[in-house]
Order: structure tokens, then C-alpha cells, then sequence
């Protein structure tokens, strides 16, 4: 099992930025998808999660900026608009899922992208 993001760089603040994330390999099944960051020198935070019955669990800090969305059970997105710079961190994508191997509920993560945003 795999996850790939993609879609980090550098933009400037009010600009905007999507990421991509792809779930690959043995998935019996996703119970849910998301977005994480972590910036430098402080922990990783949830941005946004999504079930798969398609509830949303955002960060108050990204509220009305940031949206996620699936495409189909694998592929999720993170739309993110209005960037401030304290949006700069690397954003990693989360899968909760069960795979084939092991039939066990686990986290997966995807290696990250760095989203900087300059003021």
C-alpha cells in the first residue's frame, strides 16, 4: 500500500495551491482520507479529514480557505485558497484503511510535499 502527494511549491500569500493524493496497491477498503502538516518546529495537526460516507473535519485555521475533496475511494485533494504564511509546512496526505495483507484498520502515510507560503 502506497500514498502519493503531489502538488506542493511556492506561492504567494492570498495565492492558492492544490494538492493530490493517490492511494495505491492491496485496499480491501479506505475508511477515510486526510490532510496533515507539520511546520517547522511544532507537531503535525490535522488540516482536514474526510469519511468515506463524505463527513469533513477542518481546522478551524483553515475554515472557509482550504477544501477537501475525492474524486473516487483512492484519490483525494486539497484545495487551498487565501495561503497565509503560516500555512507553510510540509503537508502530508493520511489514509486510514485496511489493506488485503493484514485486514487490520491502520494509518498510512503518504512522504509529504512542502507548501511555502511567502508574505
Amino acid at each position: 500500500v502506497q500514498l502519493q502527494a503531489f502538488g506542493g511549491g511556492l506561492v504567494q500569500a492570498g495565492g492558492s495551491l492544490r494538492l493530490s493524493c493517490a492511494a495505491s496497491g492491496s485496499i480491501f477498503s479506505i475508511n477515510s482520507m486526510g490532510w496533515y502538516r507539520q511546520a517547522p518546529g511544532k507537531q503535525r495537526e490535522l488540516v482536514v479529514g474526510i469519511t468515506s460516507g463524505g463527513t469533513t473535519n477542518y481546522a478551524d485555521s483553515v475554515v472557509g480557505r482550504f477544501t477537501i475533496s475525492r474524486d473516487s475511494a483512492r484519490n483525494t485533494y486539497l484545495q487551498m485558497n487565501s495561503l497565509k504564511p503560516e500555512d507553510t509546512a510540509v503537508y502530508y496526505c493520511n489514509a486510514f484503511l485496511v489493506a488485503y495483507r493484514d485486514r487490520v484498520a491502520r494509518d498510512y502515510w503518504g512522504q509529504g510535499t512542502l507548501v511555502t507560503v511567502s508574505s
